[in-house]
């Protein structure tokens, strides 16, 4: 317990000196101490202080070699803090004001991956994602040997993925709604089909694949006899397409007994 007591306390002295520290820097009229210590601060990761002098001394460099630094090291203490949005607004002054700076990669880099980190579930407004795509798309066609690139390729499909992965929910909800109000079939599989077009690498193509055959199906089960024999043809067709597609799909066996189904439909 002695021993316990003798930590905590030792632990105690140590924060009240560095916070004994902080301040006297933070009151401090120097520009140079502070802007030293906000590096030493990020350093050890203590992104908030390092955050904090480096705004002080903001409009001190401003107009100087050092403001580079400054701005850049303003971006990267938010990004410590997890502030993405206010990482993203510092890599954008960055570029803005040193378009062709030793940082500029980074920050064209950084600004796509804080939209990346910020991008919501997909079942939200995918303003973040657009604007992590767009970004990327910038960045690797200005930086095609950057280090970054491979990782800003990987963090884009994922992107992609994420608005596949939107249209597939929509798609699942028409399929759903069925005929509810109208022909929500036709819905499911046109939206099943434009996320094929529109993110034809993406991991959801089979899922996706599926919608428009069973919306076909469902199509032709829920169809007028004078629209049955076209729609019972449409059906077979995405039938074969999609065992040719996806022999070993998890959807096979109900594939087949739907394709029994069309084919009796054809026959008679």
């Amino acid at each position: 317990m002695n021993r316990i007591h003798t930590y905590l306390l030792l632990l105690l002295v140590c924060c009240c000196t560095a916070c004994s520290e902080y301040q006297k820097v933070l009151k401090s009229k120097d520009p140079e101490l502070k802007y030293e210590k906000a590096l030493d601060y990020f350093n050890s990761k203590e992104y908030v202080r390092s955050q904090t002098l480096l705004d002080e001394v903001a409009s001190y460099y401003k107009g100087t070699e050092r403001a580079q630094e400054v701005t850049i090291y303003l971006a990267r203490s938010y990004m410590g803090q997890k502030s993405y949005s206010s990482a993203a607004d510092y890599y954008q002054a960055y570029l803005r004001n040193y378009p062709k700076g030793k940082y500029a990669a980074e920050a064209t880099f950084q600004i796509g991956h804080c939209y990346y980190l910020d991008a919501p579930d997909a079942r939200l407004d995918q303003d973040y994602t657009y604007r992590s795509i767009e970004a990327f798309d910038v960045f690797m066609d200005t930086y095609p040997d950057s280090p970054y690139y491979q990782q800003a390729y990987k963090e884009q499909n994922e992107m992609y993925d994420r608005l596949a992965y939107k249209e597939l929910l929509n798609a699942q909800l028409y399929y759903q709604l069925g005929t509810y109000l109208g022909n929500n079939y036709l819905s499911c599989e046109i939206t099943a089909r434009n996320a094929l077009k529109n993110y034809p690498t993406n991991s959801y193509q089979e899922e996706l694949a599926w919608l428009i055959f069973a919306s076909k199906y469902k199509q032709m089960v829920h169809s007028l006899s004078s629209k049955l024999e076209e729609r019972a043809q449409d059906a077979e067709d995405e039938y074969y397409n999609f065992l040719s597609e996806y022999p070993k799909s998890k959807h096979r066996q109900q594939a087949e007994r739907w394709g029994q189904e069309i084919k009796k439909v054809l026959r008679k």
